[in-house]
């Protein structure tokens, strides 16, 4: 190869590698879930979230963040409009705990305290891992629900699930490198066990103490039991959904030089 043009190569390479930059920041918002408790409001905030992160910049559009998020939601049935969910009386609660690689594109160029626009509204899709752990409380305590197998597994459900996250926002440049976004995203999981409830009541002569008990909770207030063995107990859908609503602020460590 000449001379010339190795120099050229790697000139650009040089350039290319300048022109990324790291980013560095923390979100904090809500959290909420769509599941057999609550099949048909998908922006039903449900409890809180936080989150840490680190992206890489490779211009003003792409850019790549490894994310770490988490977030607690949960359902009751004494709370639903539906007589039939009050009936029933189910409830959970759980705190997941995700990580994720997200790939991010911005709609116009953005590079704070560099680039020529102070906001830019972005779109993101990625993949992850999140780690999950019904439970409930029963007779004033907090019980893990997965190992009770309340519909009658023969082995308990995963304690994590593989999530693609995806998602839309807006950022706005607040003041030298300082970013700050707003944005809702979703989780297509691949579990219908998030809110430990997937198809039907269990055979309770097979079940024993907490175990029973909580496999059917619909007589605890009324004395009528209605889970019958076999019976619908979940809404029969083959995985629950999550999503994450996050204000974050973060720093971008850019020199101007790179990009004029």
């Amino acid at each position: 190869m000449p001379k010339f043009v190795l120099f050229i190569f790697l000139l650009l390479v040089s350039y290319h590698l300048q022109a990324q930059t790291w980013e560095i920041g923390g979100s904090f918002g809500a959290a909420g879930y769509m599941g057999d408790l609550n099949p048909n409001n998908p922006v039903k905030v449900s409890g809180a979230s936080a989150g840490l992160f680190v992206k890489r910049n490779f211009d003003g559009y792409f850019s790549a963040k490894l994310n770490f998020a988490y977030g607690r939601i949960a359902a009751a049935d004494s709370t639903s409009s539906s007589q039939q969910f009050r009936d029933r009386n189910l409830s959970f609660t759980d705190g997941i705990k995700e990580l994720s690689v997200i790939g991010e594109f911005n709609f116009l160029k953005y590079i704070p305290d560099a680039g020529p626009n102070k906001f830019t509204p972005f779109i993101y899709a990625g993949l992850g891992l999140a780690a999950y752990d019904p439970r409930t409380v029963y007779n004033g305590s907090m019980v893990a629900l997965r190992p009770l197998k309340t519909e009658g597994e023969k082995t308990p459900y995963g304690n994590n699930t593989v999530v693609i996250p995806y998602g839309v926002g807006i950022k706005y440049n607040i003041g030298g490198k300082f970013t700050m976004a707003a944005d809702i995203g979703y989780r297509y999981t691949f579990t219908d066990y998030l809110d430990d409830v997937s198809g039907v009541y269990a055979d309770k002569s097979k079940l024993t103490g907490i175990a029973r008990a909580l496999s059917d909770r619909s007589g605890e207030n009324s004395g009528v039991y209605i889970g019958t063995a076999g019976t619908q107990r979940g809404d029969f859908k083959p995985r629950d959904t999550y999503f994450l609503v996050g204000f974050s602020i973060s720093y971008t460590f850019v020199s101007q030089k790179c990009y004029y």
